[in-house]
C-alpha cells in the first residue's frame, strides 16, 4: 500500500520504467523469433508485478480523491485509517503532531497497518483526523438448535 506522496511519486516513476522495460523485452523476444505464446509465458511474471504496482498507484489516487470506501469488519480497520489520512490530505507528520507523537511512530504504525490497535487508540487517531466512525452490526438470524445445547 502506498502511504505517502513520496512513495506515490516513486511508484509512478517505477511504473513508467517498468512499462518501458516490458516493451523492450517483448520486442527483443520477438526479434529472437519466439512465438506470441512463448513471449507471453516469459513476460507474465513481469506483467503481474506491473499490474500490481499500477493497482497500488490507482488505489492511492482514489484515496487522494476522497474515495475511502467502507470497512466490513475490524480486520480492515488499519488500512482504513491509513486510507482516511490520505483522503483527508494529511501527511504522516501532521497526524503525528495532532497525536503528540513522533512522525516515525505514525510511519511505523501505518507500515504495520495498525496491527493490534486498541479501540481507544483507534478513537484517538480518528479524533486527530476529525473523523467519525459509524458502526452497524449484522448477523444471520438462525433458529435455535436444541442439539447443540450442552447437557449439564
Amino acid at each position: 500500500m502506498i502511504r505517502t506522496q513520496k512513495e506515490y511519486r516513486e511508484a509512478r516513476k517505477r511504473l513508467i520504467a517498468e512499462r518501458q522495460r516490458l516493451d523492450e523485452h517483448r520486442a527483443k523476444l520477438a526479434g529472437e523469433g519466439l512465438d506470441a505464446a512463448s513471449i507471453q509465458r516469459v513476460l507474465d511474471p513481469i506483467e503481474s508485478f506491473h499490474l500490481q504496482l499500477r493497482e497500488e498507484v490507482e488505489a492511492y489516487e482514489q484515496l487522494r480523491n476522497g474515495e475511502v470506501g467502507a470497512v466490513h469488519n475490524l480486520h480492515g480497520l488499519g488500512r482504513m485509517l491509513v486510507g482516511l489520512r490520505i483522503a483527508r490530505g494529511m501527511s504522516q507528520k501532521a497526524l503525528a503532531d495532532r497525536l503528540g507523537v513522533h512522525e516515525s511512530a505514525v510511519s511505523r504504525d501505518e507500515r504495520n497497518e495498525y496491527h493490534g490497535i486498541t479501540v481507544e487508540r483507534a478513537a484517538r487517531v480518528l479524533d486527530a483526523m476529525e473523523a467519525d466512525l459509524m458502526t452497524s452490526f449484522t448477523a444471520p438470524v438462525l433458529p435455535f438448535d436444541e442439539t447443540r445445547r450442552k447437557k449439564r
